[in-house]
């Protein structure tokens, strides 16, 4: 009786993720710099019409790859997501790459997000030493995801809700200039569609190019697979949220450049620059400052700095969530399966710490050379996750129906199957492999581009082969796949 006590009293992750910290976890994992600052530089490169017609596709592609992640997810809510299902239903050693792989690539991220941080407080404080800023963020990091994984739900929720309403407040402003109730429209219209290439301008060379920079801006959706582990209700709080979060996604990029098109030219110089440093040529500031509003340039600039501390809250949290369940599955040192009384892996907490820190540190007083690769070597592994997620939906609900269960029996259950992760695998893995297709295209292969784009494939695959060599494991077969709660 006692040993069953100590047992029940055990810390583990707490549920206390609640519906609304699920819907903006997810809608501030999409929504950045990529909407911020790069959407300009994809309207300039491919015309209006084909920035639209590339990030619809891309949206679809998410949209297929946020319901099979819905499905897996609110079957088997769990910290280690697509790691788990990728153990589970696909191949041991390929869960096992997936999760290193996706905590390597967010702590790395951190680094980059507090590089950034630094770049953008210059704007106000250009004579502080910008160490201080990305010491001072990265310890605020620290500390929203050590106290407790509400303290993370509540930043999340609040720094994303400053990115959705400057969106929601870009739109309005941007809608009643066009109508003429606000001043700074008098350009604006379907002419600008109509100017030299427009609509598509560049062909079907430039559209691959922001097909690319989509797929980034995309990714940080499939964190709400991250936070099932420890949300309330997963069951209902999950479907609800993928259904919710999408669309809103997809309106909030579709309706911004929309507006942006039709109220700056394509052939906008500004718009053609994507430099975080230069906060004035973000579309945004751009249509702030033609509605007359002078202090657009440091509205937007505090905006981004949200997003960026956002990323880096959100990277800090889904690393150190990986890590932790990588280690209760035997797959890291078990030191990092410790949780705190209040249910926080922090042991997992203080090593992301530290490799962001020494990530960073290498970026600022290091080698320049070694952090780019460190940075090469992650750039891929969110395409890579992503490809995961559909292998292992795709395998998930073939096992499902092979061993007689009932498909009503899942809370949640994704649409179009198989067709959904069929065409969300293959349009990733175009772009995933069409990342530098242009290196191949010269007299001579730029090898040095393929290197740096293309390395963190092969890093996966010696990760996912080395374990299956050492651990001689198999494909899991249909008939042999677990599905918790469920009697065969």
């Amino acid at each position: 009786m006692p040993e069953d006590k100590k047992t029940t009293q055990q810390p583990a992750l707490r549920r206390e993720l609640k519906a609304r910290h699920l819907t903006m976890i997810a809608i501030g994992g999409s929504i950045g710099t990529g909407l911020f600052v790069a959407s300009g530089a994809t309207i300039s490169q491919a015309g209006p019409g084909g920035a639209l017609l590339s990030y619809a596709l891309i949206g679809l592609m998410v949209y297929f790859l946020m319901t099979s992640l819905g499905e897996l997810a609110a079957f088997m809510p769990v910290a280690g997501s697509f790691s788990t299902y990728g153990s589970k239903y696909v191949e041991e050693g390929f869960g096992f790459a997936l999760g290193w792989n996706y905590w390597y690539n967010w702590a790395v991220t951190i680094a980059v997000e507090l590089v950034a941080s630094q770049l953008l407080m210059a704007y106000w404080f250009p004579d502080t030493p910008g160490w201080i800023w990305s010491a001072l963020f990265l310890c605020l990091m620290f500390l929203l995801n050590y106290i407790s994984v509400k303290g993370f739900g509540e930043a999340e929720y609040w720094f994303s809700l400053i990115k959705v309403a400057t969106v929601v407040i870009f739109i309005v402003i941007g809608v009643a200039m066009i109508l003429g109730i606000l001043r700074g429209g008098e350009q604006a219209g379907w002419h600008n569609w109509q100017i030299g290439d427009a609509p598509f301008a560049g062909g079907f060379s430039a559209m691959i190019g922001v097909a690319m920079i989509a797929g980034f801006s995309f990714q940080g959706t499939e964190l709400i697979g991250i936070a099932a582990g420890e949300s309330e209700e997963p069951e209902k709080n999950i479907p609800r949220a993928v259904r919710q979060v999408f669309w809103r996604i997809l309106l909030f990029y579709i309706l911004a450049i929309l507006i942006i098109s039709l109220i700056l030219p394509y052939t906008d110089p500004k718009l053609l620059r994507n430099d975080i440093k230069d906060i004035s040529v973000s579309p945004f500031t751009l249509v702030f400052q033609h509605a007359g509003l002078l202090s657009a340039a440091a509205i937007m600039n505090a905006v981004i700095l949200t997003a960026v501390l956002s990323a880096g809250n959100s990277g800090m949290y889904a690393s150190t969530r990986m890590l932790f369940t990588l280690a209760r599955e035997g797959k890291a040192p078990r030191v990092f399966a410790k949780l705190s009384k209040g249910g926080v892996p922090r042991n997992a907490l203080y090593a992301t710490t530290v490799v962001a820190g020494l990530c960073f540190l290498t970026s600022k007083f290091g080698n320049q050379d070694v952090y780019l690769w460190l940075l090469n070597t992650s750039g891929m592994t969110g395409f890579i996750a992503w490809l995961g997620i559909a292998i292992s939906h795709y395998r998930f609900r073939r096992g499902f129906v092979k061993q007689g269960h009932d498909l009503a029996s899942l809370p949640y259950r994704s649409t179009l199957f198989p067709l959904g992760p069929i065409f969300a695998f293959v349009l990733c893995l175009l772009i995933t492999l069409g990342q530098n297709y242009q290196a191949f295209l010269a007299d001579r292969i730029d090898w040095y581009g393929v290197t740096a784009t293309y390395i963190g494939i092969p890093v996966f695959l010696i990760i996912w082969f080395g374990y299956k060599l050492v651990r001689k494991t198999r494909f899991v077969k249909y008939n042999q796949m677990e599905f918790p709660g469920l009697d065969r």
